[in-house]
Formats: C-alpha cells, sequence, structure tokens
C-alpha cells in the first residue's frame, strides 16, 4: 500500500509525539529521533496529519480494546480521516474501521 503511487502518505502528529517522549527518557531498547523521523518523512513525500478537536472527541466511540492514548487517538484520526491505519499492533488492528494490521 505504501509504494503505491496512488495512494497519498500521512503521518501523525501524535506518532512522533510518543518517540519524542520515550527518547527523553534514554532507555536503552528505544532509540529513535523524532526530528529525523519527521524530516525524513516529509522528504519522503509524506503529509502531516494534524491532532484536532475532532479527533480527539471521536475517541468516545471507540470500544474499550485498548488503553494506550497514542493508539486510540490515531485510530480516531483515521476514522474521522476516512484514512487508513497501518499497524503491526494486533491490539490495534481489532478496532473496527480503517486499521490494517501489517
Amino acid at each position: 500500500m505504501i509504494s503505491e503511487v496512488e495512494n497519498e502518505l500521512f503521518f501523525s502528529a501524535v506518532s512522533l509525539w510518543e518517540i519524542a517522549i520515550k527518547s527523553g527518557l534514554v532507555r536503552d531498547d528505544f532509540q529513535a529521533d523524532a526530528r529525523l523521523l519527521r524530516r525524513g518523512l516529509l522528504d519522503n513525500g509524506y503529509s502531516e496529519l494534524p491532532i484536532g478537536s475532532e479527533h480527539v472527541v471521536a475517541i468516545d466511540i471507540l470500544p474499550p480494546i485498548h488503553k494506550d492514548p497514542f493508539d486510540r487517538i490515531l485510530v480516531a484520526q483515521a476514522m474521522v480521516e476516512g484514512i487508513t491505519l497501518l499497524t503491526s499492533d494486533s491490539l490495534v488492528a481489532q478496532y473496527p474501521g480503517p486499521v490494517k494490521r501489517v
């Protein structure tokens, strides 16, 4: 799906937010630079999807599958925007709607 030219690619600001938080914890098992990732995504044609109030209020219609607030806002963004969320997380993939496990 990512390599198909007709698909528009997005990344969520919430993903960079989560990466920045985890990077700030200086964990040995997590080494990512949110700034470098953002620059790489933009340089490769991805569009940034900001977090809006419409995304936030849509969280209340999600079933209680997952408690992670970052994952829940990603699902809500996909629903509101009508875009497919690609995830490797089997728990996130259980949400109804535009979520696809890869």
